[in-house]
């Protein structure tokens, strides 16, 4: 999992402020790719006084631009190192993104997860200044980024495609960043193969791109990503070229030279369970908004919607209404049981309320004799088995005509002698097991 980081583990943190006054950068294109190749300056923002308003009263930062207040409190600044607010994106009348407000703290590696077309690389690409703001604010480190152009942010970015440069060795590709700042010499060749030797690619640095496999050329990506030492990283899809064994390897060596630099991360990724490996956060976005943010583990034990709980993993949803409802538990009734559904938390509303319970494939046991209790039980007979090494998936078609989903592993189906298709079986669960969703 991953662990917030400070920025200690970046060395000459003054060489950064200094480079301020060298010349901006360009930005670059790969002829193979004809993607836009981020260049950083860092910038160095200066403090707000107490009491004052962004826009209002108060120091200017560096080149005209206002800091974010609360900078004078080191904790605020640190929980709120990324912080945007009220972000809207208009492409004509469509709103792509809806309100967005969201903090990420620093050293943290943070994950948009959603669907296509749910607007989350539309909020990767307005950070790197790729995409216009329609309205709200952008803050990285208390600089507003409004007015700022893209090669001025102190952001890089890492393409879905890598968008190397075909032309030129792995050593050239990531330099390519720091020779446009103007960095020459013994710094150059200094800060190039400590980066290479940081993704343990120092020796294929003479390589072309084309000679190297696809998890190699993610590395090289990364390095020439991290050279800049930009204060926020942001990651499209890092995964997505990838096969699926290298992909779940490659997922914890990034997550490990993350976490040895200590930048601040922000990924987009559809994919699940890229997103619980490998980021300390998720926010879960659906048709342009945020509509959960928590740990992996809150995201999935706790959804609070039912979008969420059907996106993250799968789950068993039991339409029903709320009989009693007291602090420490609640009743629902549903058509699709024999039983009443108990949970062992209350929640807020009227008796006679809708609501869907959420149970997770793992959470329910399968039996051949009826359970004992009065609640949380339904029978039903085995409609289908799909045997995924590890564990087997139980599609048990209840006497109501709902389909419960069970998830066994091979000690728990040890123990009740293997059912097969057409056999009768009760599926059951604990009170602990479900999740009350009123959205």
């Amino acid at each position: 999992m991953w662990r917030a980081a400070g920025s200690k583990n970046w060395k000459n943190r003054k060489n950064d402020v200094e480079s301020e006054v060298k010349k901006g950068s360009t930005n670059a294109h790969s002829a193979g790719a004809g993607q836009q190749i981020m260049s950083e300056q860092q910038s160095s923002a200066v403090p707000a006084g107490p009491g004052s308003q962004s826009g209002q009263g108060g120091q200017s930062g560096a080149n005209g631009r206002r800091p974010e207040p609360g900078l004078r409190d080191p904790d605020w600044a640190d929980e709120n190192f990324v912080r945007i607010v009220d972000i809207v994106k208009k492409f004509d009348e469509t709103a792509a993104v809806k309100g967005v407000n969201l903090s990420v703290k620093k050293g943290e590696l943070f994950a948009l997860l959603g669907s296509s077309g749910c607007g989350k690389s539309t909020l990767l690409r307005m950070l790197a200044g790729l995409e216009s703001i329609t309205s709200g604010q952008i803050f990285i480190d208390g600089e507003d980024l409004a007015a700022m152009p893209p090669y001025r942010r102190p952001v890089n970015m890492m393409f879905q495609s890598y968008a190397l440069f075909p032309h030129m060795s792995v050593e050239s590709n990531v330099a390519f960043g720091l020779k446009q700042e103007g960095v020459r010499g013994a710094e150059l060749k200094e800060r190039v193969h400590a980066t290479l030797d940081l993704v343990q690619m120092a020796k294929y640095a003479q390589r072309k791109p084309h000679q190297l496999s696809g998890g190699q050329q993610q590395r090289v990506a990364l390095a020439r990503s991290l050279v800049k030492r930009p204060k926020l990283l942001l990651l499209d899809e890092p995964m997505s070229a990838l096969d699926k064994q290298i992909r779940q390897r490659t997922q914890i060596e990034l997550v490990n030279i993350l976490d040895k630099v200590g930048v601040t991360c922000m990924m987009v990724t559809h994919d699940q369970e890229e997103a619980m490996t490998m980021a300390g956060r998720i926010a879960v976005m659906s048709e342009g908004e945020i509509v959960q943010i928590g740990t992996p583990h809150e995201v999935y034990e706790y959804p609070n919607s039912r979008f969420t709980a059907e996106f993250i993993g799968s789950t068993n949803l039991f339409e029903g209404t709320v009989v009693e409802d007291e602090p420490d538990h609640v009743f629902v009734e549903s058509k699709e049981l024999p039983s009443r559904l108990y949970v062992n938390h209350g929640i807020t509303g009227p008796l006679g309320m809708p609501v869907t319970i959420s149970v997770r494939p793992e959470r329910i046991a399968l039996t051949r004799k009826p359970p004992e209790g009065s609640y949380n039980w339904g029978r039903g007979k085995v409609a289908n088995i799909a045997y995924m090494g590890g564990y087997t998936l139980y599609h048990v078609k209840l006497d109501s005509g709902k389909v419960v989903v069970a998830n066994l592993s091979s000690l728990a189906l040890g123990q009740i002698d293997s059912p097969t298709w057409d056999d009768e079986v009760f599926v059951r669960w604990t009170a602990s097991a479900g999740v009350v969703l009123t959205a």
